[in-house]
């Protein structure tokens, strides 16, 4: 059985009459009963009673038809589907993001793939540190990571977006609010917020760096995993902290942000996935977001 013979005899019964649905079929007459006759052999029922004038529906072919209808329109969706999965429009994925990317750009994003991409579902993790994302890309856990590099895994596609310039993130009352700008040598003696060395984040290490090119020792006093609690913790007042620009976004009452001197004051931001992963619509949305974040 071919699916061309159910949509023979669905035409047939439409139309009720052979010669009008071969007009409509665009073949002779004679290809058409037999093609019929053929699918009344192989299922071993009559479905049409035939008479000069007219074709009639038997019960069977009654039956028959609203099946055949069923699956027709079941294949035109299957196919329908198969060219929306092709293109990259449908599917899901799942977007961890690093503290300063939540707070700035994964709003615009999630509204922006929400337009340009509606048949995928995307759900997102804020506040992930790069490690905390490599492993969770290679458990499946997500999809894509906006992270910040370097990232040693080999089994990962890195793709660097942007680089975003660092900034001061000081307590209101503080003296160096009156600096246009702030150098790393202002903060030698102030107390710092950094994030966690425990889970390796990479900020930390970027952060200690500043300080020991410009020959100092850092004086950390607070050590979190999260930029929300970072800033949070400099508004109370306990210390400092260096963070990308994009936490500026992170507006809270008692902070006041400077730029950072210093032609090492940057930190990079990149995508990351799965360099086994190629669906369709991963590759969309990996052009949208490089899009977006330039």
């Amino acid at each position: 059985m071919e699916l061309r013979h159910l949509r023979y005899f669905l035409v047939v019964a439409e139309e009720r009459h052979f010669g009008r649905a071969a007009a409509r079929l665009h073949i002779a007459q004679p290809p058409l009963s037999q093609a019929i006759r053929r699918l009344e052999a192989e299922l071993g029922v009559e479905l049409l009673h035939r008479t000069t004038r007219r074709v009639e529906l038997t019960e069977a072919g009654r039956a028959y038809l609203a099946r055949v209808k069923a699956i027709l329109a079941d294949v035109e969706q299957a196919g329908h589907e198969a060219r929306r999965v092709a293109a990259g429009v449908v599917g899901h994925l799942a977007i961890g993001c690093v503290g300063s990317v939540t707070y700035s750009l994964l709003p615009a994003l999630s509204r922006h793939l929400a337009v340009e991409l509606p048949g995928v579902d995307f759900s997102f993790r804020g506040e992930m540190l790069a490690p905390d994302q490599v492993e969770a890309l290679r458990s499946g856990e997500i999809d894509l990571a906006l992270l910040r590099p370097p990232v040693a895994d080999r089994s990962l596609t890195v793709t660097p977006l942007r680089r975003d310039r660092l900034v001061v993130a000081l307590p209101a009352a503080h003296p160096l609010t009156g600096r246009e700008r702030v150098r790393v040598t202002d903060l030698g003696e102030t107390p710092l917020i950094v994030h966690s060395a425990g889970r390796r984040s990479v900020m930390y290490g970027v952060v200690l760096g500043l300080f020991r090119d410009a020959g100092l020792e850092p004086r950390v006093r607070h050590e979190v995993g999260e930029t929300s609690t970072v800033i949070t913790l400099v508004a109370g007042g306990l210390g400092v902290a260096v963070v990308p620009e994009p936490v500026t976004a992170l507006a809270l009452d008692g902070v006041v942000y400077r730029p950072l001197a210093g032609p090492a004051a940057t930190v990079d931001l990149a995508l990351a996935h799965r360099a086994d992963r190629a669906e369709p619509h991963l590759s969309r949305t990996i052009e949208l977001i490089r899009g977006l974040a330039s």
